[in-house]
């Protein structure tokens, strides 16, 4: 079976030529930054955020090619024993099991050797590369990456409410309203919503029932 996929493969090069190649098409990841970024004639074209192999798994450095692209891609190897973990908008660089692939970015190296691309950045390279695009991964995988931005420092803080307040109430998710345009977030239940309004309305049938308290009045009680 190895032997027929590898024979495939050969085929579809000598058919397609190097395609990515002649195009003068290139990507360049780059293991220290956690960066990849795509090259055409010499210019950058577009950059994304990845996460490569932890420790133990480290992706391997080197001059590679795409071997292979299949948009919805299930591995047979993870998760361990039987795998079945998605791994969409997958561009093959070997036939030992690495690939980029759609996946989750944190800002650090935690892949199990692939080259994981965030969401947005997967679907534009693969749209992008061409089976034989040289892919360059070069560097030193660090501890961890300092990523600022306003939409990474927006996720760490709803990440610190989430733990705070609790993603759930009870087996009830709460409702979040950031999603709706020109809604703000919001982390209220439907039930504590209600209570609020219960709560509210009783303040409002005591006031009205109240006599207005004249001078005199507060002076004798």
């Amino acid at each position: 079976m190895k032997n027929m996929k590898k024979i495939v493969v050969s085929v579809a090069f000598a058919l397609i030529g190097v395609q990515g190649a002649q195009a003068g098409k290139r990507i360049v990841v780059d293991l220290t930054h956690q960066q990849a970024c795509a090259y055409q004639d010499g210019d950058r074209l577009f950059c994304g955020d990845i996460s490569t192999g932890k420790p133990g798994h480290r992706t391997p450095s080197g001059h590679f090619r795409v071997l292979e692209k299949e948009l919805r891609h299930v591995s047979s190897r993870y998760p361990e024993p039987h795998g079945g973990a998605r791994m969409d908008y997958m561009l093959r660089l070997t036939n030992y099991g690495v690939a980029m692939h759609l996946g989750y970015v944190p800002n650090y190296p935690a892949s199990h050797g692939c080259i994981r691309m965030e969401n947005g950045f997967a679907q534009r390279m693969f749209a992008w590369a061409n089976v034989g695009t040289p892919v360059v991964v070069r560097g030193t995988p660090p501890r961890y990456v300092d990523r600022p931005g306003p939409r990474r420092v927006a996720r760490r803080a709803v990440s610190r409410k989430s733990r705070t307040v609790g993603n759930f109430e009870g087996n009830r998710p709460l409702k979040f309203l950031s999603s709706v345009p020109g809604k703000r977030e919001s982390l209220v239940s439907k039930r504590d919503k209600k209570e609020l309004r219960h709560s509210k309305k009783k303040k409002e049938v005591i006031t009205e029932n109240r006599k207005p308290m004249t001078p005199l009045g507060m002076l004798k009680s």
